[in-house]
């Protein structure tokens, strides 16, 4: 029989290494961790053991469609498919202008995800489970956007290809910091987030019409958790950031809500 395996993205420290300590004790397969360093991936696995825990790890750049492909290569040889797929890996690009912060941001948290999905989803067995790991941030972009754009993000038959287009104008229009006046969000890092929140829903939407039975796609927002990326501000723990990502990833054999839905706290959340 073939060993069962979740795979977290971006999982050697943060929200994400406390996912894959929480799967470690809910999920009857291996649970691979990846990051980009493998020797932070190293240590993070470590720890892990100290606790009697036993991850796996892989290195894997959600920026490098090579370093994608050659995890899909390595899940393909090893386990046959996905059970479950955390992508949680993600940025938040704090420096430089405008331009170059839409681009670094979106390139990571938008692009390498889609990538990651596109690369891993021909892989996903009848009731896989993923999880995008999207952000409260993406409620704030969507309700500031202007009506006009907020439409364009919010047509119900809405294609990847027209919301991979919708980013990328964002991303050419902060070039010229001229993104406001064409009526999207001004942060970032909420526009990323917004992406994947959309990514979301046309992936169950797709995934509703494949011949794989119950493949669950959903969004969530972790909370505010104190991690590297808040400045350790936020009031959840990483334990507490992990919950609802796992709840998703664990939801029982067919599961009709919450599915392609944005989730917090356990609670589907009415969007934009």
């Amino acid at each position: 029989m073939t060993t069962r395996v979740a795979i977290v993205t971006g999982a050697n420290k943060g929200i994400g290494f406390a996912i894959v300590q929480s799967l470690c004790k809910q999920f009857d397969g291996d649970v691979i961790l990846t990051g980009r360093s493998e020797e932070r991936c190293q240590v993070a696995v470590a720890q892990l053991q100290k606790e009697g825990l036993s991850p796996k790890y892989y290195t894997l750049d959600i920026d490098d469609l090579g370093s994608i492909v050659k995890l899909k290569d390595f899940i393909k040889e090893n386990y046959g498919g996905i059970d479950i797929l955390v992508n949680n890996a993600g940025i938040s690009n704090k420096v430089g202008t405008i331009g170059e912060r839409a681009t670094t941001t979106c390139r990571t948290n938008y692009f390498g995800t889609l990538n990651v999905c596109n690369t891993l989803f021909p892989l996903l067995k009848p009731h896989a489970r993923v999880v995008n790991v999207s952000s409260m941030a993406s409620q704030e972009a969507i309700s500031k956007c202007s009506e006009e754009m907020r439409s364009k993000f919010k047509q119900p038959n809405i294609t990847m290809d027209e919301l991979t287009a919708l980013i990328q104008q964002f991303i050419d229009a902060a070039q010229n910091d001229d993104h406001e006046k064409q009526g999207f969000f001004f942060k970032p890092y909420g526009m990323s987030k917004l992406g994947v929140t959309v990514m979301t829903f046309i992936q169950q939407r797709e995934l509703n019409s494949d011949p794989r039975e119950d493949i669950v796609v959903n969004a969530c927002c972790p909370g505010y958790v104190a991690t590297d990326m808040t400045l350790h501000k936020g009031p959840k723990t990483i334990t507490e950031g992990a919950d609802t990502p796992v709840y998703l990833a664990l939801l029982s054999p067919g599961t009709t809500s919450p599915k392609g839905d944005f989730v917090s706290d356990r609670t589907i959340q009415n969007w934009g």
